[in-house]
């Protein structure tokens, strides 16, 4: 890896390799994050003369990082596009420029009134969140700090803890430093749903670092091709996972049944979840459709979740078979899950139970569904983590 740097004379170099026979950056520096514009200055642009390319509107970046770098007491730094996860997990500090949020209302963020709320809505708003690469940018770096347009420090992910969690629905667990590995591929695979990249393939090899992964790029393969090719390299990597297929194939569903957006709606806001455990129950009388809006709810958000489970709790016989289906769920994608592929599913039904609890309790099987109809025959009861 190469950096930049500012000379004695205020130049700005580029250093040589600086990147150990390991591969570990032997150098201190800062990098920064931003979205693509007009007029931006390209790699190819340093080796020209410096009078040319610091007439680009893109340079201001440039000498944005520097500035903060040099505030910090580092002398490298480095403006990445399209960079690797660790360039940005090595980095000392991150520098996120939002070129769209103006620091009008971000000088006055402490007092009341209307400058603070035009900033939290600029900032909730921002392009930058909108991104494919900008993912990795705040997950991977430990600090991460948020600037408006006019360079005017915003909050770091520590003090936008809240708020980037609401923004981007990614566990404030994860964003405080949890290995990403202790997430599922399906709770990984949702914090890209809503951004968008320039270049089709971009939207599966700006996961790679997400997933611990690594392949060739081929831009013009097309974007479903390189995630087909991405799902590939993930499902062979060691990780610790915790997805089991999800199927409704002897569930009672009804082919009519329209769901009602508003308990929809409500159900989901209710059981978004950053990994603690939340409970929803659906009451009322018997005949009302509960059983089918449980149905619609883990239908619709199925891709939300690792695991998908439906218990039958109408007594001590249909629960023991509930569990022993979901540990054979289980197994079936994992075959040495611990502690279960050494039971009898067929005669060891209470350690089978058991085992199955602790499978659900392991670190990192955060995404969760279960799905438990006509407890009580009162009420049907999903539970997520």
């Amino acid at each position: 890896m190469r950096l930049l740097y500012i000379d004695d004379a205020g130049d700005y170099r580029i250093t040589p390799n600086i990147t150990s026979n390991n591969g570990d950056i032997v150098a201190l520096y800062a990098i920064l994050s931003h979205t693509w514009g007009q007029d931006e200055v390209a790699f190819a642009d340093l080796a020209k003369r410096q009078d040319e390319w610091q007439q680009k509107a893109g340079f201001e970046k440039i000498r944005f990082c520097a500035e903060q770098a040099r505030r910090h007491g580092l002398r490298y730094f480095w403006m990445a596009i399209n960079s690797m996860f660790r360039w940005y997990r090595d980095a000392k500090r991150c520098y996120v420029y939002l070129s769209d949020v103006s620091s009008t209302a971000a000088s006055d963020v402490a007092n009341v009134g209307c400058n603070a709320i035009s900033w939290d809505t600029a900032f909730r708003t921002s392009r930058w969140f909108t991104r494919g690469w900008t993912l990795q940018e705040l997950v991977a770096p430990v600090a991460v700090e948020f600037y408006s347009r006019e360079w005017v420090w915003l909050g770091d992910k520590a003090s936008l803890e809240l708020q980037l969690c609401d923004i981007t629905g990614i566990p404030t667990s994860a964003l405080c430093g949890t290995p990403l590995s202790h997430y599922s591929i399906a709770e990984r695979e949702s914090w890209a749903h809503n951004r968008q990249t320039k270049y089709e393939e971009d939207m599966a090899y700006s996961l790679l670092g997400i997933f611990d992964v690594s392949m060739t790029l081929n831009y013009g393969e097309g974007r479903q091709k390189a995630q087909r090719r991405l799902r590939e390299e993930v499902q062979r990597a060691p990780h610790n996972e915790f997805t089991i297929t999800f199927a409704l194939s002897d569930v009672p569903e009804a082919q009519c049944f329209v769901a009602r957006e508003r308990e929809l709606t409500g159900m989901r806001n209710m059981l978004s979840s950053d990994g603690s455990r939340r409970v929803v129950v659906l009451h009322g009388l018997g005949g009302i459709d509960k059983t089918q809006l449980a149905i619609a709810y883990a239908k619709r958000y199925s891709d939300q979740n690792s695991a998908i489970c439906w218990l039958n709790i109408k007594d001590r016989t249909s629960i023991q078979q509930s569990f022993t289906k979901v540990a054979r769920q289980i197994l079936r994608q994992y075959p040495d899950a611990s502690g279960i592929s050494t039971l009898d599913l067929q005669r060891d039904h209470e350690k089978v139970t058991e085992a199955v609890k602790a499978w659900f309790s392991q670190a990192g099987n955060t995404r969760w569904l279960l799905v438990v109809p006509g407890l009580g025959n009162y009420y049907n009861k999903i539970v997520t983590v």
